[in-house]
């Protein structure tokens, strides 16, 4: 107990010494060239601080939903070896309706179609 509260101690002091160092030793000079849009090499054509389209955080938000809902599914083949087999398969099989259910919705709305 007490060498764990030791490096409990010793990570937290390292941390916060870290943590200072890191807003104390960087030089921040910014100039025009660090405060242009980078594109390539090209002279900047506008602005880089033009809004996105909705659409593209209505896709990235159904693209972590769903990529969610996959994770949960990621246990099954081990739980598969647990004596309540029924159970698992029963959890499994909601979660795929659910799934599926949430696709079949956002495709009749129209929100996977990025073009109007």
């Amino acid at each position: 107990m007490n060498l764990i509260m030791i490096m409990v101690m010793i990570s937290t002091i390292l941390s916060l010494v870290l943590i200072t160092l890191s807003f104390w030793l960087p030089l921040n000079n910014p100039d025009s060239e660090k405060l242009s849009p980078y594109e390539c090499g090209f002279d900047p054509l506008g602005s880089a601080r033009l809004p996105f389209s909705i659409r593209f955080f209505l896709i990235a938000i159904l693209f972590l939903l769903f990529d969610l809902e996959i994770a949960l599914l990621l246990p099954t083949p081990w739980a598969s070896q647990l004596l309540s087999l029924e159970y698992t398969l029963l959890w499994s099989t909601m979660i795929l309706i659910l799934l599926s259910i949430g696709l079949i919705y956002e495709w009749i709305q129209g929100g996977l179609e990025w073009a109007e």
